[in-house]
């Protein structure tokens, strides 16, 4: 099954409001699914017969902060979770994202929520935790979020466009 008929698949059950995109124009296809839906969306993908999409291969959490106009392809400052789902039964894959903005509200400092997905595929629960962990993405109905790489009291996310690499940490000097 190629990305399009997913699209299709997931337009018919879901409706444009929810699939808010098909970028098949690229080396890697993907799917833009509306935050909101996200859970909804990879449970049906998991479970309807046609796509059986049993492994979530990859989740990743990316920042969008470059805004200059002379870069290929400019976007306003936003962050995406980027799944990589692939069917063993059917031999088949698919990309989907989740974009949302950089701080929840507008508001400085607020991270951005996206539903877990963590109930679906098991190993979900490791991939959103890096991804709150490294990039501060929130993943509600998440069971166990907390950090996974860095210390429980590191502040901020380290790979967030705007990270400032603190000088010391617990009297060791950093830069």
């Amino acid at each position: 099954m190629k990305v399009s008929e997913v699209h299709a698949l997931l337009l018919e059950r879901f409706g444009a409001s929810a699939i808010v995109a098909l970028q098949e124009a690229t080396k890697d296809p993907w799917i833009e699914v509306a935050a909101s839906n996200i859970a909804d969306v990879c449970q049906f993908l998991h479970d309807d017969p046609r796509t059986e999409f049993d492994a979530l291969n990859d989740l990743c959490g990316a920042d969008y902060l470059e805004t200059d106009a002379k870069k290929k392809n400019p976007c306003a400052p936003h962050v995406e979770v980027v799944y990589h789902l692939y069917s063993y039964t059917h031999k088949h894959w698919a990309k989907l994202k989740v974009k949302v903005p950089r701080w929840q509200g507008d508001m400085t400092g607020e991270l951005p929520e996206v539903p877990s997905v963590s109930h679906v595929w098991a190993i979900a629960d490791w991939h959103e935790r890096e991804a709150f962990d490294l990039v501060g993405i929130t993943f509600t109905g998440h069971p166990n979020l907390r950090r996974i790489l860095c210390p429980e009291d590191w502040e901020g996310h380290p790979l967030r466009k705007d990270y400032a690499f603190p000088l010391e940490y617990h009297g060791i000097r950093g830069k």
